[in-house]
C-alpha cells in the first residue's frame, strides 16, 4: 500500500492515510478482501506515531471502509454498490482534476492554455 504524506499540508496527517486508503479502494488499487499492513508497518514506514495510524484506521473501519479481525488483520471490507462505487470514482476523478488545474494555474498556465494541451493530448492518445 503506498501512502505518501504532505506534513507542510494543513490537513492532519490521520486524515491524509484515510483519503488515500478511499482514493485507492475507489480506483481499484486495494480490492475487498486485500490485507491491509498493520497499523505499526505502517507508522514504521511513514516513520510517524503508531496512534496516528490508529486513529485513520478507526476511521475508516467506522465508515466500513475496512475491517479488522482481533489477530487476523485488517481487510478491505466489500465493495460498495456499484451506484456508490461510481460517484466515489467520479468524485477522485473530480478531485484529482481541481488538483491538476489548480497547480497549473498556480504555475502561471493560462486556461486557455490548458485547455489547448488537454484536447491536444487526448487526441493523441486515442490515435
Amino acid at each position: 500500500m503506498q501512502i505518501s504524506l504532505d506534513f507542510q499540508s494543513k490537513a492532519p496527517i490521520y486524515t491524509q492515510i484515510v483519503e488515500q486508503v478511499k482514493n485507492l479502494v475507489a480506483a481499484g488499487v486495494l480490492a475487498p478482501g486485500d490485507q491491509l499492513p498493520t497499523v505499526r508497518e505502517v507508522a514504521a514506514e511513514l516513520r510517524i506515531n503508531f496512534n496516528t495510524v490508529a486513529r485513520g484506521y478507526r476511521l475508516l473501519h467506522d465508515e466500513g471502509i475496512i475491517s479488522t479481525q482481533q489477530g487476523r488483520g485488517t481487510y478491505v471490507c466489500a465493495q460498495a454498490p456499484p451506484e456508490q462505487a461510481t460517484r466515489d470514482r467520479q468524485a477522485l476523478l473530480r478531485e484529482l482534476i481541481t488538483g491538476w488545474l489548480a497547480e497549473a494555474e498556480r504555475l502561471g498556465y493560462q486556461r486557455t492554455e490548458i485547455e489547448t494541451a488537454w484536447r491536444a493530448m487526448s487526441a493523441a492518445s486515442t490515435t
